[in-house]
């Protein structure tokens, strides 16, 4: 059974910092490129960051770029979002997904977690 499983969300302060996990099950999860996402209240789910099948490649969405870092590490089927700097605006279920290629583009995603919260408030 294919699964991703998000965890390391929370409730922190602006300025704090925050860790996600993805931890895949049930596929070879070095083929694939992983991407995070985000949805918050009442908007459309926006892609944060990806990072390609062996990880040489990376993206990030201008919003996260130089506070938040995608890394994996396939021998142990993870993948992981450092968050920095996190501001109010940070504040979204996050989700992560496996897609073929390298890409932002949610229709291309063929595997999605159920999603984790960060909740970034004083």
């Amino acid at each position: 059974q294919v699964q991703l499983v998000e965890s390391g969300g929370g409730l922190v302060q602006p300025g704090e910092s925050l860790r996600l996990s993805c931890a895949a099950s049930g596929f070879t999860l070095n083929y694939y490129a992983i991407g995070w996402f985000r949805q918050a209240p009442g908007k459309e789910r926006e892609g944060v960051s990806c990072i390609s099948s062996f990880g040489g490649s990376t993206y990030y969405a201008d919003s996260v770029k130089g506070r938040f870092t995608i890394s994996r590490d396939n021998a142990k089927n993870m993948v992981y979002l450092q968050m920095n700097s996190l501001k109010p605006e940070d504040t979204a279920v996050y989700y992560c997904a496996a897609a073929g290629v390298e890409t932002m583009y949610e229709d291309e995603y063929d595997y999605w977690g159920q999603g984790t919260q960060v909740t970034v408030s004083s």
